[in-house]
């Protein structure tokens, strides 16, 4: 087993040269609800969810954007509501939110 079952890494880059990135997005909005809900869950620590900041992810265009491994779906995301979704069905019953999936076209 690894030491935790899921990762989900947030994209919290910012560029110095005013160019497009996620932390534009209100990544670090999104960073902090996934991590307080994951705690509210019960379900952080060893062997459950680990809530990660990331630099670039090189996905830009679909910014803000997360990512959940060991699955490997990318998401982005707009609201409170939308990481809500995501907590409760893909990180607590192991259900990816289709609706808020990343198309694998979107890069940079």
């Amino acid at each position: 087993m690894s030491h935790y079952a899921r990762h989900i890494f947030f994209c919290l880059n910012q560029r110095d040269n005013g160019a497009d990135a996620c932390s534009m997005h209100n990544a670090q909005a999104g960073f902090d609800r996934c991590k307080m809900r994951i705690k509210e869950a019960g379900l952080s620590g060893v062997g459950q969810v680990r809530v990660n900041k990331a630099g670039c992810l090189d996905r830009c265009a679909g910014g803000p954007v997360a990512v959940v491994y060991p699955e490997g779906v990318w998401y982005s995301f707009v609201d409170e509501a939308d990481i809500d979704e995501i907590v409760e069905s893909h990180l607590v019953n192991g259900q990816p939110v289709k609706r808020l999936m990343l198309p694998d076209s979107v890069g940079r």
